[in-house]
């Protein structure tokens, strides 16, 4: 195996499918119309026969109404098949609503495709240098993360997953002590990382554990992932290297916008996403360490989350746009998913060390306008950079999807369980290669070619569809609840 990641190229382009149709979705045969009236589908007798029209189909999102339930423009003879009519509407928007989502999304076993997407991705996985072959430093420290999540919804995968962490602990540093790392920030705020195998001065300053790079975020990435795999596996070590990582990330707290911590150790952008990550990991360790040193990671926790509220990076449309201007004013950067993702699992964390029902308000008003924002019109997630994401945009969605999880297990809202639905199933069955591999656009079709980011990134939307099973009902229980409203 290469014992050395690869550069991805960007994706080709791919042929877009109709938006707004649900393939899967009954319709009724056409009727005709006589001039000036409705177009009818809908063979019953008269005079129900006009009951259904383009609303028949089962969107899967409601249909806007149309002003077509009065007895006139209903054909219907009386009142009382007026509202027979509305009745019947209804019973074939349910009936026909679950028997197409059935269809769409097939007896979907969430459990047994997320285990089958963890053995592709197991395959990038190398034993050597303790990360995964075709991706990246950071997205390496997602991978982990997400097999972890899995572990810990999954007794069948825990003890592989428990092998990776055994082994990574040692080869990961190992690896990073000859890893150079560089860095752009491109026109539309998305990133290009390039490795080499001459480490900088900055790469070269590391801690015992060997976890630390020029890179306050890839810092971030690295602490969530060892205090996952601390929470599955209760060993001590993963902890205390997710506090060794934290120690240094305190460093990066000499922005000159009162607060915050830098993206980079050169000290050249404030960005959101470092700074959600150092909020998540305070408040996650606040959680988790002694109680004799719980207060002063709740009390970094609770400053950052009152900086960051403050510093103007989430937008009047309750978006976080990607970090400040050298003036420290909001850049109106893109609006990524993994921006709106970080937030929300950091906030759950703050909530329960301090609980303030203020922040789960706030994350659910986050993860609402993402959904809004950054779907289309079929519920599917994406990012502005599809299909061309390059090696670390591939990884946004993936990021979102893990915390909106973790969001919905704090503050339940069936949209955001329609969400998790929609989005598992698309990846697997529009998403998906014959050998099981999953790409960037989780809409479909298949792109380019998958790697061990595309994967890790389609599989945290698996592993929150595997999290609430038993409540999805297939991808059936939500959606009819939404119609239902």
């Amino acid at each position: 195996m290469s014992s050395s990641p690869l550069l991805l190229h960007e994706m080709p382009g791919q042929q877009d499918t109709d938006p707004t149709v649900n393939q899967h979705a009954l319709r009724l045969p056409a009727a005709a119309s006589g001039p000036g009236t409705l177009q009818v589908l809908c063979p019953l007798p008269r005079p129900l026969h006009a009951c259904f029209d383009c609303q028949s189909y089962i969107w899967p999102r409601p249909a806007p109404l149309r002003g077509i339930w009065t007895s006139l423009s209903l054909g219907c003879e009386s009142w009382l098949f007026s509202m027979l009519c509305h009745s019947f509407h209804a019973f074939f928007l349910v009936s026909f609503g679950v028997t197409s989502i059935s269809a769409a999304t097939g007896s979907l076993d969430h459990a047994s495709n997320a285990e089958t997407a963890f053995k592709v991705l197991q395959d990038w996985y190398n034993t050597n240098t303790g990360i995964w072959n075709t991706t990246g430093w950071w997205n390496s420290a997602n991978c982990l993360t997400v097999i972890g999540d899995l572990a810990a919804l999954d007794s069948s995968v825990k003890n592989q997953v428990s092998a990776v962490y055994a082994n990574s602990i040692v080869a990961a540093p190992n690896y990073n002590l000859g890893l150079g790392v560089s860095k752009t920030v491109t026109e539309d705020y998305n990133i290009q990382t390039v490795y080499t195998n001459f480490p900088t001065a900055l790469d070269s300053q590391q801690n015992p554990k060997g976890f630390l790079n020029g890179y306050y975020d890839d810092e971030g990435w690295w602490a969530l992932a060892w205090i996952q795999a601390y929470d599955v596996t209760g060993t001590t070590e993963y902890l205390n290297t997710a506090i060794d990582i934290f120690t240094d990330m305190k460093n990066g707290s000499t922005t000159p916008c009162r607060g915050g911590i830098w993206w980079d150790k050169k000290k050249t952008y404030v960005n959101a996403i470092a700074n959600e990550l150092y909020l998540s990991v305070a408040a996650h360790l606040a959680n988790r360490v002694a109680s004799y040193s719980k207060a002063s990671y709740l009390a970094i926790a609770e400053a950052q989350w009152s900086w960051f509220r403050a510093s103007g990076m989430i937008n009047s449309k309750s978006l976080i746009n990607d970090g400040l201007t050298r003036a420290c004013k909001n850049n109106k950067g893109t609006v990524w998913s993994y921006n709106q993702g970080v937030i929300l699992g950091a906030l759950v964390e703050l909530n329960k060390a301090s609980p303030n029902t203020t922040l789960l308000t706030t994350a659910t008003s986050i993860a609402k306008a993402a959904i809004k924002s950054l779907s289309d019109s079929n519920g599917v997630l994406h990012d502005p950079c599809e299909p061309n994401c390059g090696a670390d945009g591939s990884q946004f969605k993936g990021v979102f999807m893990r915390n909106l999880q973790v969001l919905q297990a704090a503050a339940p809202d069936n949209g955001f369980l329609s969400f998790i639905a929609t989005n598992a199933a698309s990846i697997w069955s529009k998403d998906r290669n014959g050998r099981n591999q999953l790409s960037v656009d989780w809409a479909g079709p298949f792109v380019g070619s998958a790697n061990a980011s595309t994967q890790s990134s389609a599989l945290d939307a698996l592993v929150a569809a595997v999290a609430f099973q038993g409540q999805l009902g297939n991808g059936i229980t939500s959606r009819r609840s939404r119609l239902l409203r």
